[in-house]
């Protein structure tokens, strides 16, 4: 068993149906989240830097958190149902291991006696909230690990508003192409979902070589998915944003015609501290307006 998985399931008590960190664990795991909690713990990254995230690229993330020791925090390799639409949300995490009968009996059990869904994939999508992105690790793309086909992503879109990560397969594909949110996956197989049971739901999990603890802001582009923890949300906000807007001011200078190329534009040609100035001001007026 994984490691991490392992420390969770010592830790954490068993909930109504299966393993999670409870609200105090998550904010003793998570205690750099500089932001408030939802009611299950996770960090809540406020809607409107998450709004600001989905002008920014994985590419914009992925600097920032190299930067601060955070190499490991980009995945890539899914397919993705909707390219060139941008996944934002917070994570929700859930790891699913393969079936073990007498486990799954308990697990079922402890379902019905608290009135909740026990379907395997409803236990997750049943916790979804405005915002969350499901992050499965199924573990792989075989048939069977299959986290819904449409009418369950119907659900996902009409409770988040966003999409999900699925290391695993979905079905239904062509029913998924008419909903609205974004998807990614590593396969479509026909399969429902069979011989696996999740296990845990807010902990800890590992998606490609990254791990994503429950509350990570996610952002997802064409290249990939970043997951990025909060404390570093509103800086990369900011930084990215700031470096949007100078690509924004250097192309309405070189439209303009009165400036060359080197004066605005390229690293090894800084800027005079007039239009170092006006950078500045373009910059302040563009964020306090939203912009």
């Amino acid at each position: 068993m994984r490691p991490l998985l392992l420390a969770a399931l010592l830790a954490a008590p068993l909930s109504a149906q299966m393993f999670s960190l409870s609200p105090e664990q998550l904010a003793h795991y998570t205690p750099r989240n500089p932001f408030g909690r939802l009611p299950d713990g996770r960090p809540q990254v406020p809607d409107e830097l998450l709004q600001r995230l989905k002008a920014l690229t994985v590419e914009d993330a992925w600097n920032v958190l190299r930067e601060k020791g955070f190499p490991n925090q980009f995945v890539g390799g899914f397919q993705i149902a909707r390219p060139g639409q941008k996944l934002v949300g917070r994570a929700l995490t859930a790891q699913y291991l393969p079936a073990r009968p007498d486990l799954a009996e308990v697990l079922a059990a402890d379902a019905r006696a608290q009135g909740r869904a026990s379907g395997t994939n409803q236990l997750v999508i049943d916790r979804l909230t405005r915002n969350d992105v499901p992050v499965i690790d199924l573990m792989n793309a075989t048939a069977g690990h299959n986290f819904g086909g449409d009418n369950l992503h119907a659900a996902i879109a009409g409770a988040t508003g966003t999409g999900a990560v699925i290391q695993g397969t979905i079905r239904d594909l062509e029913g998924m192409m008419e909903l609205p949110h974004q998807i990614y996956y590593l396969k479509a197989i026909p399969a429902a979902v069979s011989g696996v049971t999740v296990i845990g739901v807010n902990i800890p999990i590992r998606i490609g070589n990254t791990l994503v603890m429950p509350g990570d802001a996610v952002l997802g582009d064409r290249a990939g998915v970043v997951f990025i923890p909060p404390q570093f949300v509103r800086e990369i906000v900011e930084r990215g944003e700031a470096v949007h807007l100078k690509d924004e001011w250097v192309k309405q200078k070189l439209l303009s015609g009165q400036y060359k190329s080197s004066e605005v534009y390229g690293s090894g040609n800084p800027l005079s501290p007039e239009l170092q100035k006006d950078l500045e001001e373009f910059i302040r007026q563009r964020q306090a307006s939203g912009r």
